[in-house]
């Protein structure tokens, strides 16, 4: 085989490498904290063109889930309280590729408090 040839064949198996090691599908790690001092019921995030949700997380308990971004928008969350209390907040504006966490924490009174940490994803274009 020539110089050529070989050089041509190393280059591309590195391209490919690369390609391979530096691709991945972005995703949101979300936990929701329950705080309110009781069981909540009906759990429902909505983001960007999809949503998930559970049946009930315990008192001081934790759900986890992950996502992928589909398009911009902004995340929400609805649940029903101890007294049967029906509890919506919106949270923050989400864009395609973004990848982290979010800390959906809620608390007494329907108060919900969101806690971001989000960055834009490196495409392999960005390498």
């Amino acid at each position: 085989m020539d110089q050529l040839k070989r050089n041509s064949l190393v280059l591309a198996a590195l391209v490919l490498c690369l390609g391979l090691t530096a691709c991945h599908s972005p995703f949101v790690q979300t936990s929701i904290v329950n705080q309110t001092g009781s069981t909540v019921k009906l759990i429902e995030v909505d983001y960007p063109n999809a949503s998930f949700g559970t049946q009930q997380i315990a008192e001081n308990g934790t759900y986890h889930y992950h996502f992928q971004i589909q398009g911009p928008g902004k995340v929400k969350i609805s649940y029903t309280g101890a007294k049967n209390n029906i509890y919506k907040s919106t949270g923050p504006e989400l864009e395609k590729n973004q990848e982290g966490g979010l800390v959906i924490t809620l608390e007494a009174g329907g108060k919900v408090t969101w806690t971001p940490t989000l960055k834009m994803a490196k495409t392999f274009f960005d390498w």
